[in-house]
């Protein structure tokens, strides 16, 4: 027994100091301040080029609670500059802090990639588990047998789904082929002396096509995709010229509220396809974020909100940080919640919404940044429109709205102390 305790001890001393060899060593500490406002599951992330040098393999993210030290799934941009994403899972009441630690260690935690980025048939599927959340389809769709070719698309999102099942889009609807799902061309523009109309295809003046992806994104914080799309002037003979590049940076999240709600961002980045400008002149629609709803949603069947108090008998030609739809579908009542970025072009944005009597009641919004004043895109410069997606079962209140606003106009204050 005597040289059986004796080995123990030395166990126990040989594994302790392999446990100090290999114990993680601290490269930042990250203190996340809440501020005033309350957050939800509010993703955020910090450039790492910074902070450190280190292989992004060698990380390890942990929230440090009192004594218990919490693994957190992290996931790596890459780009221009690397940048570390994570969730604040959970709520954070206002006024409070969170404190989390990088390390650089045996990275061994390997999350698994929770958004799939699922490309088939001229379609990109983002979806958690088996549970779809958008599709985006960059192949060319023709609308119906019979209708003019010209109303043929790609680049536009179509389904969007509602955590319940319920598909919130519509394309290619009687009497207005154009509309397509989730989509946003510019409908009255100036182009080298001539004025192109990219929105209302029946014209012939314009339309905007998928070109190829920057990227294709799967993780355990956002899944999505950068898209580049081209807006093409369409020219008598056949000729044709590209206007304006834009890159859609679209990215999901994981679901929320036990799977009854899910948020995406949408990001449209744009720049001069060539040294000519283009002015995106004042009109009543265009641009922006452009929602054809499902035809399950009429005057009697769905409602419209915005931040300012506005209903569908009054919100058109108004102002609002945010616009909110909800309806009865054939899976449940369900919704969308649209958030305007601050920093978008005359924010607080305009927006388009059809009234009562529009085409069979059903519904159109439009988030129009050019419906007041004009914007003039010139070359050499790169221009940017985002918005933050909450799609949701039954309903939610005008409180949550304005919180999910609040946490995306003012991000929690994020202060990293190297080690």
């Amino acid at each position: 027994m005597k040289k059986l305790s004796v080995y123990t001890i030395l166990l126990t001393v040989v594994f302790s100091g392999l446990m100090m060899t290999t114990q993680a060593q601290t490269i930042a500490r990250i203190v996340v301040d809440a501020g005033k406002y309350k957050r939800d599951h509010t993703p955020v992330s910090i450039t790492l080029d910074d902070i450190t040098a280190v292989a992004d393999s060698l990380f390890t993210l942990v929230e440090i609670k009192g004594t218990q030290r919490i693994n957190v799934p992290f996931q790596i941009e890459a780009g221009y500059q690397r940048r570390l994403w994570w969730i604040l899972s959970g709520t954070s009441a206002p006024n409070t802090q969170r404190i989390f630690e990088l390390q650089k260690g045996d990275a061994h935690w390997n999350f698994k990639s929770t958004i799939e980025a699922i490309d088939q048939e001229g379609t990109i599927r983002l979806q958690e588990g088996s549970q779809p959340i958008l599709q985006y389809n960059y192949a060319m769709v023709y609308p119906p047998a019979g209708i003019d070719s010209a109303y043929k698309r790609s680049g536009f999102i179509h389904p969007l789904w509602a955590p319940n099942g319920a598909v919130l889009t519509n394309i290619h609807p009687k009497d207005h082929w154009h509309h397509v799902g989730i989509w946003n061309p510019w409908t009255h523009t100036e182009f080298e002396g001539k004025q192109v109309d990219f929105w209302n295809l029946k014209e012939k003046q314009g339309t905007v096509r998928f070109t190829g992806f920057l990227s294709k994104t799967q993780g355990p914080v956002w899944g999505g995709f950068k898209a580049l799309q081209e807006h093409v002037v369409l020219k008598t003979g056949g000729a044709e010229k590209v206007a304006l590049n834009e890159v859609w940076d679209i990215r999901t999240y994981p679901a929320l509220a036990g799977g009854r709600r899910r948020v995406w961002d949408m990001t449209s980045i744009y720049s001069c396809a060539g040294q000519s400008p283009l002015l995106l002149l004042q009109y009543r629609y265009g641009g922006g974020f452009g929602f054809r709803a499902t035809p399950e949603w009429t005057n009697a069947t769905s409602q419209v909100l915005t931040s300012e108090g506005r209903t569908r008998k009054d919100a058109d030609s108004t102002r609002a940080r945010w616009i909110k739809v909800t309806g009865e579908t054939s899976k449940g009542r369900a919704g969308m919640l649209v958030l305007s970025y601050p920093a978008n072009y005359d924010s607080p944005e305009p927006v388009r919404v059809w009234a009562e009597n529009m085409e069979r009641g059903e519904l159109f919004v439009n988030f129009s940044p050019t419906k007041m004043k004009p914007w003039l895109l010139t070359y050499g410069k790169e221009y940017t429109l985002k918005y933050r997606i909450l799609v949701y079962n039954n309903d939610i209140t005008v409180a949550e709205a304005d919180a999910l606003w609040d946490d995306l106009a003012h991000p929690p204050v994020i202060k990293v102390e190297k080690r």
